[in-house]
């Protein structure tokens, strides 16, 4: 089977979207087979990669809300290794009418269960910025939540939320899911950012991924041209960091593929 990554946070604004491109980017740079899963209504993935989310014949929607199967609904990429499932504004139908159905939660999980283990090594999946019933799909069918977060105290009080969501979705539906957080949009030169980093790196310990994202303005350019960071500007920082980041994560699935953090 795939590895199946969820990379969510409540808080707005942490680079969630960025990390999903970049990274899965970086992954597919790396000879690995990565789908993108765009869950988030705004469609900035699918705008990201270059496609308009009006046009497109079959999204995420359908595959939580009808149980279309999910390879009907990915799109080619122009980057290697990299297919998309893309979303579009039926996403918002789909968080208010999911709670109805019988097991609603394990939708996607038995979506991408019967892709089987011939098409991807990873599934990554950008979620809305809310814990609502998209959300909990995801992360029931993950084998890793990826949290990015900002060295910043409001993006990091609201890890509380995320942590007591992770205990809720172990206990009730994915006992196995683990988590990594993800410092994004650091700023060395910046004390308080310094030190918030250091705090988490106390709190979470082997729970915060060694690599982090600083600020860089091409990684704010790279998405509105239809470009991951590692296409954009393949020898800037923030490519070097991604590319890291996806040297971890997979150091990191190869060592404990069924850990829990």
């Amino acid at each position: 089977m795939a590895y199946v990554i969820a990379i969510s946070n409540e808080k707005g604004g942490v680079a969630k979207t960025t990390t999903t491109l970049s990274l899965g980017a970086a992954i597919g740079e790396l000879g690995r087979r990565v789908l993108l899963m765009d869950l988030d209504p705004q469609a900035n993935l699918t705008l990201a990669l270059g496609f308009e989310p009006g046009k497109v014949e079959r999204t995420s929607g359908e595959i939580l809300l009808d149980a279309s199967p999910l390879l009907d609904a990915r799109l080619e990429t122009n980057f290697a290794g990299l297919q998309l499932i893309p979303a579009n504004l039926s996403l918002e139908h789909a968080e208010q009418v999911l709670p109805v159905y019988i097991n609603f939660t394990a939708r996607l999980r038995t979506a991408i269960e019967a892709v089987g283990s011939l098409d991807y090594d990873f599934i990554i999946m950008d979620c809305p910025p809310s814990l609502g019933a998209i959300t909990i799909n995801a992360l029931t069918a993950a084998n890793l939540l990826l949290i990015p977060t900002q060295a910043e105290y409001f993006s990091a009080y609201a890890l509380r939320d995320m942590m007591t969501i992770v205990r809720q979705v172990r206990a009730e539906d994915n006992p196995g899911l683990a988590y990594r957080i993800l410092v994004t949009l650091l700023d060395q030169r910046n004390r308080t950012h310094r030190n918030i980093r250091e705090q988490l790196e106390r709190t979470f310990g082997e729970g915060l991924f060694k690599t982090t994202i600083e600020i860089d303005t091409k990684l704010r350019e790279s998405p509105i041209l239809g470009l991951p960071i590692t296409q954009y500007k393949p020898n800037s920082r923030g490519a070097l960091q991604y590319r890291s980041l996806a040297e971890e994560l997979i150091a990191y699935v190869e060592e404990t593929p069924t850990e829990t953090a």
